[in-house]
């Protein structure tokens, strides 16, 4: 016989269900792990793995109202589990302030008028927070539960009502995944003990005497995008770029500089640290992670999928070259694009700089609007300027006249300073000012990198009407190359690849006061060795002094951490063109989506010729000479000091006529090759073997240690 439902019958013809079906206890049982997952490993994508699961669940209390004429109690226990867990969870462990998304992105994440609002906020406004955005869900599934349970009226007005609740209970768990907050703190290694020992250690040694540092970051610049660059390589430039120009011929340009990644905010990431991306979870483009309830809307997921770990930004704990030159005594200002983190610690002046004026996100997303930051408003707080809807032909002059008045201020005060001139161009959509549209004949982006370099020409009127020019390092680079638009010279690729063209971005350097010693700094010189985005912060710890008393350029790795860059001062110092700074035990990694796709350094020409002893390289050379011999005569080994090779281990064709073509076993020497066109895995065989084993060990480095913590240190 059967066993009897257990079931409470009503007049209206519905009934509450407790009876132990299989499919509603495995539906309430998934739903309890997906609470417990939620508190235990506190992803933010678990989060909306629950969400989903609340609207899946809603939509089968509806349905089963409507056929089955019950409301099945272990439903309703399952979605009780998963919205408290979430509610909870952001309660406890949420990064902002609570509201989700009902507060449009365009009143502004954070400013000293809506603190409570979209701040950090505090327990308080994140229990209260939370409770708006899960209490109306919550309010309806108890009043369908009590309604079934109790109603004694009519069966047709009873149905009428439960079903109305119940399909406000869908309508709800759907919008609540549009509103629901993304924002929690980051599962990762804290390092915030070497961080804070670190800055502490440092001596303020910073005067009006020190060196000055104007470091200026286009945004999907092309190599050849300057006049520069394309006149050395034999090409008659499209447009001209003398400001630009400028650096390079009063100081030096690196040949062979690359942006650490492909893409805008990893570059970034390790121009700000001295470090790989991967390393602060900060592997891809990082989005607004507050827009709006717009359904249509990607921006307010895309961190939680892509970063990991719920990382919406440049971690708090990093050490930044900002913080570090703050901590020496600079005055330091952002202005432009930052791109590392729009709330709490992503923003700017918690990361080590007093102020910031500019944009936190990409000009193609959405909101895009500029901000000022810091200042008389307070660290990580911020106000909107020039209206939420900004004309971007004005960019360039916002963004000069901010960073002009800026450097007469700390001037006036006698302070030296630290400038990021990030400017968002000329990434897409480009766009100039009026009065620069359609003069240089060669269309938008040319007249939006024309613009920017005339403002530039003025920015060094002011250093020089301040007389503080000669003493201000200037240092001129792209976060990685073009996309849509832009020139690469002869490099393959473009944005968003492992070749040349990806990362190989110009790069100039000038200190006209700069002592003797740095040899290249001396004008018109150029180097040849390879060198890249992560150098930066070990090179001006040093120009600028940062010390602890002890080390001139004192770094994070003297504590706690792994600095993957190394600092450029010998070859600013060496005109003999046998240096190189980037071996095997300093790569440089052309990286995507936390894989790496290419290994790339320099090693000697001796080590080289050792790596093909007894060596067979063929039956068909015409001579019976030993094999050292002949590769010892080869152009590329006598000319040369040392190669820099660069290795795939399996890279996806960029000829898109054959899409099914890869490269596998790809040995390129670009040294003589800069244009990657020839394999040279058969030429050297055991460098390719060497190159290859060094992805291999890198990779397990940074799944073993992917923060880069010294061990040591944190059990102390």
């Amino acid at each position: 016989m059967a066993k009897k439902e257990k079931s409470t019958k009503q007049d209206k013809g519905l009934s509450i269900d407790l009876s132990r079906k299989v499919a509603p206890m495995i539906f309430a049982v998934v739903g309890l792990l997906i609470m417990l997952c939620q508190w235990i490993v506190g992803l933010n994508l678990i989060t909306l793995i629950g969400a989903v699961y609340m609207c899946v669940t809603a939509l089968i209390i509806t349905v089963a109202l409507i056929a089955k004429k019950k409301l099945y109690i272990w439903y309703l226990m399952g979605y009780v589990c998963v919205s408290f867990g979430i509610f909870a969870y952001f309660v406890i462990n949420g990064a902002d302030a609570g509201w989700g998304a009902f507060v449009s992105g365009k009143s502004g994440f954070a400013s000293a008028n809506n603190y409570l609002w979209q701040g950090a906020g505090n327990f308080g406004t994140r229990l209260a927070g939370n409770l708006l955005l899960s209490s109306p869900a919550f309010i309806i599934l108890v009043g369908l539960y009590v309604f079934v349970y109790k109603w004694k009226g009519s069966r047709k007005t009873g149905k009428g009502i439960a079903y109305t609740l119940s399909v406000l209970l869908t309508t709800m768990s759907v919008i609540f995944i549009f509103v629901m907050n993304l924002r929690s703190n980051p599962k990762v290694f804290d390092m915030t003990k070497g961080h804070n020992e670190y800055l502490g250690n440092i001596k303020k040694t910073a005067d009006k005497n020190s060196p000055n540092v104007l470091f200026i970051l286009m945004d999907d610049m092309g190599y050849g995008d300057t006049s520069y660059n394309a006149t050395k390589a034999g090409i008659n430039p499209a447009f001209q770029t003398p400001n630009i120009d400028s650096i390079a011929y009063n100081g030096c340009d690196f040949d062979n500089f690359y942006a650490n990644y492909s893409v805008c905010s990893p570059s970034r990431f390790a121009a700000m640290t001295g470090r790989y991306p991967y390393r602060g979870n900060a592997d891809n483009v990082m989005y607004p992670t507050v827009n709006t309830i717009n359904p249509l809307s990607t921006t307010r997921v895309f961190n939680s999928f892509e970063m990991g770990a719920n990382c919406d930004g440049m971690l708090g704990d990093e050490v930044t070259v900002a913080e570090s030159l703050k901590a020496a005594g600079y005055a330091t200002g952002a202005f432009g694009k930052w791109h590392l983190g729009d709330y709490g610690q992503y923003l700017p002046t918690n990361q080590g700089f007093d102020y910031f004026y500019g944009s936190h996100h990409i000009n193609d997303n959405t909101p895009y609007y500029h901000v000022r930051e810091g200042g008389d408003l307070g660290q990580g707080n911020y106000e909107i300027v020039h209206g939420t809807n900004i004309d971007q032909a004005n960019n360039s002059a916002y963004i000069h006249a901010e960073i002009d008045s800026w450097i007469r201020d700390q001037v006036a005060s006698d302070n030296s300073f630290f400038a990021y001139y990030a400017t968002p161009w000329p990434h897409a959509p480009v766009h100039a000012g009026y009065d620069f549209q359609g003069t240089t004949g060669a269309g938008i982006y040319a007249d939006c990198i024309v613009e920017f370099d005339t403002y530039l020409g003025k920015l060094f009127d002011t250093l020089k009407e301040l007389g503080v020019y000669d003493d201000t390092i200037i240092v001129f680079t792209s976060d990685n190359g073009p996309a849509l638009q832009g020139s690469t010279n002869e490099l393959r690729g473009g944005k968003y690849t492992a070749y040349e063209a990806g990362q190989k971005v110009p790069f100039y350097m000038q200190w006209n006061n700069a002592p003797q010693d740095y040899a290249m700094l001396q004008g018109k010189n150029t180097v040849y060795a390879p060198a890249a985005m992560a150098d930066l912060f070990p090179t001006l710890a040093y120009m600028c002094n940062v010390t602890d008393g002890n080390k001139r350029g004192y770094m994070p790795s003297d504590v706690d951490r792994t600095i993957d860059g190394v600092s450029m001062i010998p070859l600013l110092q060496d005109k003999t063109g046998k240096v190189f700074i980037h071996d095997s035990d300093h790569p440089i990694l052309h990286m995507k989506r936390e894989k790496i796709k290419a290994v790339q350094y320099s090693v000697t020409t001796d080590h080289v010729l050792e790596s093909v002893k007894g060596y067979k390289f063929g039956k068909d050379l015409g001579t019976q000479t030993a094999d050292e011999e002949y590769y010892a005569n080869l152009p590329l080994i006598k000319d040369n000091e040392y190669l820099t090779f660069k290795y795939f281990r399996s890279m996806s064709n960029d000829n898109p006529a054959f899409p099914d073509k890869s490269r596998k076993n790809w040995l390129i020497c670009l040294t003589d090759d800069p244009s990657e066109s020839y394999q040279r895995a058969d030429v050297f065989p055991d460098m390719a073997k060497e190159y290859n084993a060094a992805i291999s060990r890198w990779t397990k480095d940074f799944k073993s240690n992917r923060r880069g913590v010294y061990a040591g240190y944190y059990k102390k």
